[in-house]
C-alpha cells in the first residue's frame, strides 16, 4: 500500500486519490504514521519528508471550494502534455490535473454550446492542447509508476513490487449500441412512409422506392432489423453488450423512433431485455423538458418488466452537474454518455469507470460514470471518415485503451449495420474489428 501525505484532507484529495489508487492508497495528515511506513510513500505537500518520500508539490486546485477560472498552461513531461506545474519529483500537480479533467471542472465555467445544446469539444483544453485521441491520465499514472520505482531504487536500492500500490484493472470491451431507430420502413407513421415515398420517387432514389416497396410487400425484411445478425455476433465472440433504447413518448427534430406505444416496439424492447443488459436513452427533449426523463423511464420500465439503472443520452446531449443529477433521482447509477457527439476521443481523458463527483455540491456522488471513446456516427458525419479510415481508428482506440488496461467502449447504431450500400462497408468493417481483436 502507498501511504500518501498531505497537511489537510479535503473532499477533492479524497475522491481523486480513491479514482486513480482504489483501495491501494492510505491518505493520511499525520505525519508520523507516513514516515514510519516502509513501504512506498508519496509526500503531497510541501513540507519537508524523509529522502524516501516521493513529493508532489500541491498547485492549490485540490485546497479550493469552488469553481473557477483555472490557469491551464501546458508544457512536456515525458513526452506527454502537463499542466499545474510545480517543482517535486515530478514537475507538475497531477492530482490536481487529473481532478480538474476526470471531473470535467471546465464544463462547469463559462463555454459556448453547439447546435445541439452540448459542450463543444473546441472548448476544451484537451482539444486546444491536442491530447484529445489520449487517456492522459492513464498515462500519467504508468509514467508516475515509473519515477516511483526509479526513486526507490536509487534511495533504497532495493526492487519495488507495485502490485499492491496501484489497482491492476483489467482490459475490457464492452460493445453498446443506441437504438435511435428500430426500423426504417416497417412500423413507422403511415405519413411518414408516404412523404418519404414521394421524396424518394421525386430525387430519382429508385433503389430507396424499390427497397420500400419490397419492405411492405413482405418480400424483404426491414433494412434496419439486423438484430438476429447481431445477435450472432455477440455469441461468436462472446459478448455481453448493453442496448440503449430511445423511448418515444412524443416525436420531435431529433427523436425520431417508433413510438413506445407501438406493439412492435415493446416486442423488440422486450426480446432484447431478455438477452441482454439494457439501459433508457433519454431524448433529446428531454434535456429540455425535464419532466419528460421520469416518463421514458417509467414507459421503458413497464415495457421491460425491470428496473433500469444505466443510461445514455440522445446525441450525447448533457450538461454537467444538472443532467447528471436528474439522472441519479431518477435511480440510474451507470451513465454512459461521457464523451464528444462530434469528435472521436477521450472527453474525460480517462477510460475506467468513475464515480462522478459534483463539484457545486463538493461531494462524491452515487453515479458511476463509464467514458468510451468511439462512435461510428462521429466518424461518418462528423469527421468524414471512410469506413476504411473509420477501421484504423476504432483500431488505434483499441490498442491505446489495452496498453493501459482501461475500459474499451463502442458505440454503433442498429441503422449503421444494415446490408445497404451506403452502409455495407461499415458493417464489414465492424465484423473485420471483432473478428481481428476477439477471435478465440
Amino acid at each position: 500500500m502507498v501511504y500518501i501525505y498531505t497537511t489537510h484532507i479535503t473532499e477533492r484529495i479524497q475522491y481523486i486519490v480513491d479514482t486513480l489508487f482504489g483501495d491501494k492508497a492510505l491518505l493520511t495528515n499525520i505525519k508520523e504514521n507516513v514516515l514510519q511506513h516502509k513501504g512506498l510513500k508519496i509526500n503531497y505537500s510541501f513540507e519537508p519528508f524523509d529522502d524516501e518520500a516521493f513529493s508532489i508539490s500541491p498547485a492549490g486546485l485540490l485546497f479550493e471550494i469552488g469553481i473557477r477560472q483555472q490557469n491551464i498552461a501546458c508544457f512536456e513531461w515525458d513526452h506527454l502534455k502537463a499542466f499545474f506545474k510545480t517543482e517535486g519529483d515530478i514537475p507538475f500537480d497531477i492530482f490536481a490535473a487529473s481532478f480538474y479533467l476526470i471531473t470535467r471542472y471546465e464544463e462547469y465555467l463559462p463555454h459556448q454550446l453547439d447546435e445541439y445544446g452540448r459542450y463543444g469539444h473546441t472548448n476544451s483544453v484537451a482539444y486546444k492542447e491536442n491530447f484529445l485521441q489520449l487517456p492522459l491520465v492513464n498515462l500519467w499514472l504508468q509514467a508516475l509508476k515509473k519515477k516511483l520505482i526509479e526513486k526507490q531504487q536509487r534511495v533504497v536500492g532495493t526492487v519495488v513490487d507495485l502490485s499492491d500500490s496501484f489497482p491492476a484493472p483489467a482490459f475490457t470491451f464492452l460493445p453498446t449500441y443506441d437504438i435511435d431507430i428500430a426500423y426504417s420502413y416497417l412500423h413507422q407513421p403511415l405519413w411518414k412512409n408516404i412523404l418519404g415515398f414521394y421524396r424518394d420517387l421525386l430525387k430519382g432514389n429508385l433503389d430507396k422506392v424499390l427497397e420500400r416497396a419490397e419492405v411492405y410487400s413482405g418480400r424483404k425484411k426491414d433494412p434496419f432489423d439486423e438484430f438476429e445478425w447481431m445477435d450472432s455476433l455477440h455469441e461468436a465472440y462472446q459478448l455481453r453488450p448493453i442496448f440503449f433504447l430511445l423511448t418515444i413518448i412524443k416525436r420531435g427534430r431529433y427523436d425520431k423512433n417508433i413510438s413506445a406505444s407501438a406493439k412492435a416496439i415493446r416486442k423488440l424492447y422486450n426480446r432484447l431485455a431478455t438477452k441482454y443488459k439494457i439501459g433508457i436513452h433519454p431524448s433529446w427533449q428531454s434535456g429540455t423538458d425535464k419532466a419528460l426523463l421520469a416518463k421514458e423511464m417509467g414507459v421503458l420500465q413497464k415495457i421491460v418488466g425491470q428496473p433500469i439503472t444505466c443510461s445514455r443520452n440522445h446525441y450525447l446531449r448533457f450538461t454537467v452537474p444538472q443532467t447528471y443529477r436528474r439522472l441519479i433521482a431518477a435511480g440510474i447509477r451507470e451513465e454512459y454518455s461521457m464523451a464528444y457527439g462530434s469528435i472521436n476521443g477521450f472527453r474525460a481523458s480517462y477510460t475506467l469507470p468513475h464515480r462522478w463527483y459534483d463539484l457545486e455540491k463538493e461531494t462524491v456522488t452515487l453515479l458511476r460514470v463509464h467514458p468510451f471513446c468511439f462512435m461510428e456516427a462521429s466518424s461518418f458525419f462528423e469527421q468524414k471518415y471512410t469506413a476504411q479510415q473509420a477501421a484504423e481508428e476504432i483500431q488505434y482506440y483499441h490498442d491505446i485503451v489495452k496498453s493501459v488496461n482501461g475500459e474499451f467502449i463502442t458505440l454503433f447504431h442498429n441503422h449503421f449495420l444494415t446490408q445497404q450500400p451506403q452502409w455495407l462497408p461499415w458493417r464489414e468493417m465492424y465484423m473485420a474489428f471483432l473478428k481481428k481483436n476477439f477471435s478465440r
